[in-house]
């Protein structure tokens, strides 16, 4: 019998949207304000609204023109490295209070921490102990936050995604016990973690639409359903979680990957996709040499128009030998962007997987490439990242870099897809 546990869950209301309340000295609460970068035109996505909009009913995570304009409003165009700096100050505040062994960052505004052996060091309870985190945060940055409480770290993330938000204090608490008394009648299923759309509708093609129905569906009939992932799901509607703080440090993942991708500002004809392509693979490799990975693999999706309402490109191309040499992969994916576009249909969105990436324990060459060349290639990579970490990512550009489809500097100033802010 596994003893037991208590953890918190902190999630940082409207996270971006609180911090540049904050920053402005004003209180996201009572402030209409809206992240986005108006500069994409009234269809960009609002990355994140503040409560005080979401009170209005404005929803999270939608387009600038979907705000009715009887509503007034503050834009403020995201700052990500702002982001970044403030959610780092709050984990410094986190580290307070709990050794870092017992935290781990879910996302920028979201933690689990294992509290079970601060209760008795603080004498306090887990409700105690998250608020005084919660005024902490706030007293010192001026960031609301809420709190979710439980036996498990499932059962603390729904604490705070379901039970939190209607408490007067933002905290929620659940136990095993008091989840099945509370929420197993709790719709729609898509609020539970872990539940998407996806699952909830095929659920729902059986009458099943609650936790309790779930719990008592015959367990056979779901896992032909979803095979291993019905696990999670018996486990869940009963309000268990065996995965514990100490499992999740300790988890190594079977295999890695390296992607990286980007929606287009307009539609891109096929050539200029392809210099979008070559210079997404170009910075991959980057990547992979100043983290030692190589590849064999590599994996190209590409979407088309929105107007064209067909289904993407997607290839792999693979090496008999690992590399991170731009002049291997650059050719190669040009060759298989050339083999599975459509060079009549315009491009949108374009996503690059390195597929399986090992530790490059030492160098692999093959019978067409000069070994020389390969070394004196690498050379010139890590002269380039040597260059970019000193200089900054603009420091130094290819040539194809400066034509006009080019995306890389004003990509370079980004982080996330998003403005980096000053």
């Amino acid at each position: 019998m596994a003893r037991p546990h208590t953890y918190i869950c902190i999630d940082l209301k409207s996270f971006y949207a609180s911090v540049e309340c904050a920053h402005r000295g004003l209180d996201a609460m009572t402030t209409r304000l809206v992240v986005a970068d108006p500069t994409r035109s009234d269809k960009t996505i609002c990355l994140a609204v503040s409560p005080a909009l979401k009170a209005m009913g404005v929803k999270n995570r939608c387009r600038l023109f979907e705000i009715p304009k009887n509503i007034d409003y503050i834009i403020a165009p995201p700052r990500m490295q702002a982001y970044i700096e403030c959610s780092a100050d709050i984990y410094e505040i986190y580290m307070k209070y709990i050794a870092k062994e017992d935290i781990y960052v879910y996302s920028i505004d979201e933690a689990f921490m294992d509290v079970t052996e601060y209760l008795s060091l603080y004498q306090m309870t887990a409700k105690e102990l998250g608020q005084t985190i919660m005024a902490d945060i706030y007293n010192t940055l001026g960031i609301r936050a809420t709190c979710g409480i439980g036996s498990n770290m499932y059962l603390a993330k729904i604490a705070l995604d379901i039970t939190a938000k209607h408490s007067p204090d933002f905290i929620g608490e659940l136990t095993e016990e008091s989840f099945i008394k509370t929420l197993w009648n709790h719709t729609p299923l898509t609020d539970f973690w872990r539940i998407g759309r996806g699952t909830a509708d095929k659920l729902a093609q059986y009458g099943i639409t609650t936790m309790e129905q779930i719990a008592k569906t015959d367990e056979d009939f779901l896992y032909k359903l979803f095979g291993k992932d019905a696990e999670l799901l018996i486990d869940h509607s009963r309000g268990i979680e065996p995965v514990t703080m100490e499992d999740v440090k300790n988890y190594k993942p079977s295999s890695n990957s390296l992607s990286s991708g980007q929606v287009l500002m307009r539609d891109y004809k096929y050539d200029e996709g392809m210099l979008i392509v070559k210079e997404m693979m170009d910075l991959l490799c980057l990547d992979m040499v100043s983290q030692d990975l190589i590849t064999n693999s590599i994996t190209l999706h590409v979407g088309y128009s929105n107007s064209l309402n067909i289904a993407p490109a997607h290839g792999t191309t693979s090496l008999s030998y690992s590399t991170n040499s731009d002049i291997i992969w650059i050719p190669a994916i040009e060759k298989l962007y050339q083999e599975i576009i459509n060079p009549m249909h315009p491009i949108r969105r374009i996503n690059i997987t390195c597929n399986s990436v090992t530790q490059e324990e030492c160098h692999q060459y093959n019978f067409f490439v000069d070994a020389a060349e390969l070394e004196r290639n690498k050379k010139i990579q890590k002269a380039v990242i040597q260059i970019k970490d000193k200089f900054g990512k603009n420091a130094i550009l290819k040539g194809m870099n400066l034509q006009e489809s080019s995306t890389m500097q004003d990509r370079n100033n980004q982080i996330g897809g998003h403005r980096s802010g000053e």
